[in-house]
């Protein structure tokens, strides 16, 4: 491959880790999510107090000034996006060309287009047509490619969806045969509103739905009672895709944060080679810990009793009163603490909002202990690192904490 072009991909790669799936703790994307975060959201406030004619003769300017930077952000994400499509793991293996047609027919890609035509569209339609620039409200779509809880609920309703379609049929053969009795039953009474299955329909799907406007009502004693057994079966045509999706999005930020946690333990270079049941087993003693900003996670001459995986948020290292370094999502400090309970030797303070996941030497030392394997593992890693000095036989907490932190 010639320089040029090697370069190019490169380029290509780190725009994509830049929009997409950076490094983990990668600030750049960071920055990238949280600014197109902000605009989405904003655009979104612009389009709603738009429609006031009040705030739209008075803030006509500044509407006008976030629609164009809008536009221009969301053009060149748009291109980039489409340049970077040959990037993503799915289309890996498909020419650069088949995988940006990939991207641009998917459904990210269509929000992603629909989000920059209104502009467009505002200089071709006629003023009468004007109504198609509330296709801008589409861009709040754009917020699922950002938020973590979205998109799993997104996988959640994909992943459900067989039983949320059954959900729909159940509901049209409940409305169906419900607006049939009621027509049965009321159909003398009150001709107007429930003379055809068609006109008892309303009511039904209405009372089905818990709404219950009011409009329309029996007023036979049948047709209440068939009424009163509509609306308990209303209750349970409610509850039931609620209870489907609820679990189904349970199931989601479970596995997610599984997946989080596994890769986390799995890096650690003491537990790097143990098979599945031994991380499992480890991340069972795992508890969760909260610093706010400006909180000391370890005190420098403290005792050394655990370790710590950093889930959200960032710390910074402290040696001598001085900001060594600072170590982010999905980093660790103090793996040899499980094992040795030196001395801190730096202080590690909370810059922001950090959840972090502890392991306790204790509840370490008794899992080794029931499990050889384990055991076995850790010591043989440990031995290693004394032959080629990674760790230093005084101790140093400073040299073995931010020496495996940084090989992470």
């Amino acid at each position: 491959m010639s320089a040029p072009k090697s370069k190019h991909l490169t380029w290509r790669h780190r725009a994509y880790e830049v929009l997409d799936h950076g490094p983990i703790g990668d600030r750049r994307e960071q920055y990238v999510s949280w600014f197109l975060i902000v605009l989405v959201l904003v655009n979104v406030a612009a389009i709603v107090f738009e429609s006031v004619p009040r705030y739209d003769a008075e803030y006509a300017g500044l509407f006008l000034g976030i629609e164009i930077v809008s536009f221009v952000v969301f053009t060149v994400e748009y291109a980039l996006r489409i340049w970077v499509a040959a990037e993503h793991a799915p289309y890996r293996h498909m020419t650069p060309l088949r995988a940006r047609l990939k991207y641009m027919l998917s459904a990210n890609g269509v929000i992603d287009l629909v989000s920059i035509l209104p502009f467009w569209l505002a200089f071709m339609v006629p003023a009468e047509f004007r109504v198609v620039l509330l296709l801008r409200i589409v861009r709040f779509l754009k917020l699922a490619r950002y938020s973590p809880a979205m998109r799993s609920l997104l996988d959640a309703l994909y992943s459900e969806r067989r039983a949320l379609v059954g959900c729909l049929f159940i509901l049209f053969g409940a409305t169906l045969v419900t607006a049939s009795f009621m027509h049965l039953a009321e159909r003398h009474a009150q001709p107007d509103k429930f003379g055809t299955i068609p006109d008892a329909m309303w009511w039904a799907i209405v009372t089905l739905g818990t709404i219950g406007y009011g409009d329309v009502v029996p007023i036979t004693p049948i047709g209440k009672m068939i009424a009163a057994a509509t609306i308990i079966c209303g209750l349970i045509m409610i509850a039931l895709p609620v209870g489907i999706i609820a679990t189904a999005f349970s199931e989601q930020i479970h596995r997610r944060d599984f997946v989080v946690t596994w890769s986390m333990v799995a890096r650690v270079p003491l537990f790097h080679g143990l098979d599945a049941t031994a991380i499992a087993q480890i991340m069972r003693l795992l508890r969760a810990q909260t610093a706010n900003a400006g909180d000391i996670v370890v005190r420098r001459g403290d005792a050394a009793q655990s370790m710590y995986f950093i889930a959200t948020g960032e710390v910074a290292v402290e040696i001598d009163g001085r900001q060594h370094t600072t170590l982010g999502i999905g980093q660790f400090f103090g793996e040899i603490a499980i094992l040795r309970r030196a001395r801190r030797s730096a202080t590690v303070r909370a810059i922001t909002r950090t959840n972090l996941l502890v392991l306790d030497a204790t509840d370490f030392h008794d899992l080794m202990e029931q499990e050889p394997r384990i055991s076995e593992r850790v010591h043989t890693v440990v031995r290693d690192r004394l032959g080629r000095e990674i760790v230093t036989p005084r101790g140093d907490m400073v040299t073995e904490e931010l020496g495996t932190s940084g090989d992470s």
